[in-house]
């Protein structure tokens, strides 16, 4: 589809509901609807534990970064950290941008994509069979010029067979334009998967078409949750603060969901796009949050 299609700006605040007097059906028709949802306060409950942790890992990576190993989207450190080029200025040469905090590293981060009041709000929207999709996710933008992600749909990196995940970005510290909220553009989910090119930070839609004021910025507080589908469009700005950005993501699914197209540049995008009618569920088995998964033949 033309990514020409014309979008109404939406106001943040037909897109917010609150933690603590959380109607599920009313979110869950507001995700409907947009493609995205703001649930203000959710993660309040974990926050001093990951927030203490997230910062723990940032500078356990950064010690390893003598360690680096050059990669196709940057350079990798042995605890899983990914770095980008830093800007002109910066006190590196290179920056964190995804950071070796998940399922794996925190007890806590796990706890948390199992949330009672999150895991009823996915099944409202995609039924009572759900599974994890991934390991968890840690985005940071370190400060004075942290790293931007321009706009782009999650399913460019990761298309899925049927509905595709739905994602809960976390924001760890009070995040605003100054820091790099994150902006969405509601009713995106409904254009199917666009044309990505090559950006700085891998794939992102072409910025003529789709410059940042097309998108609704959420700012928002800490603990402040954002779901939003594999197809809706969002992105951040830089970090321009004095102090670091991050956020924590959870992505749930469907359990017979599963990847067709996985990507991180546009050419490897266009070369496993050939490929994707190989793709089979069998080996893309998440953790179970809800339901049961019973054994299918398969040809």
């Amino acid at each position: 589809m033309s990514a020409s299609v014309a979008v109404s700006q939406v106001p943040v605040q037909e897109l917010e509901v609150f933690a603590d007097d959380l109607d599920i059906e009313k979110a869950a028709a507001i995700y409907r609807e947009h493609g995205a949802l703001v649930v203000r306060g959710l993660m309040k409950p974990y926050l001093k534990t990951i927030a203490g942790e997230i910062e723990r890992k940032a500078q356990e990576a950064i010690a390893l970064l003598p360690q680096a190993k050059k990669i196709v989207e940057g350079w990798t450190v042995p605890n899983g950290t990914l770095f980008l080029p830093a800007p002109p200025g910066f006190k590196r040469d290179r920056q964190i941008m995804v950071l070796g905090y998940n399922y794996h590293a925190s007890a806590t981060f796990f706890r948390s994509a199992l949330d009672e009041r999150t895991l009823a709000l996915v099944k409202a929207v995609l039924g009572e069979n759900i599974e994890l999709f991934g390991n968890g996710q840690c985005l940071y933008k370190e400060p004075v010029g942290g790293h931007p992600k321009h706009l782009h749909q999650d399913a460019a990196y990761f298309e899925h067979k049927y509905e595709g995940p739905m994602a809960m970005l976390n924001y760890v510290v009070d995040t605003d334009l100054l820091n790099g909220a994150l902006h969405v553009v509601p009713g995106s989910h409904r254009f199917g998967v666009l044309n990505h090119v090559d950006t700085f930070s891998h794939l992102g839609l072409d910025e003529r078409e789709w410059p940042w004021e097309r998108a609704t910025p959420v700012c928002g507080q800490a603990g402040d949750s954002i779901f939003f589908h594999v197809k809706t469009i969002h992105g951040s700005k830089e970090n321009h603060s004095t102090q670091p950005r991050p956020v924590f993501i959870h992505r749930y699914r469907r359990s017979d969901d599963y990847t067709v197209v996985s990507a991180t540049t546009a050419a490897n995008r266009a070369e496993n796009e050939k490929h994707r009618e190989e793709r089979k569920k069998e080996n893309q088995l998440g953790f179970m949050l809800s339901g049961f998964r019973a054994w299918e033949a398969r040809d």
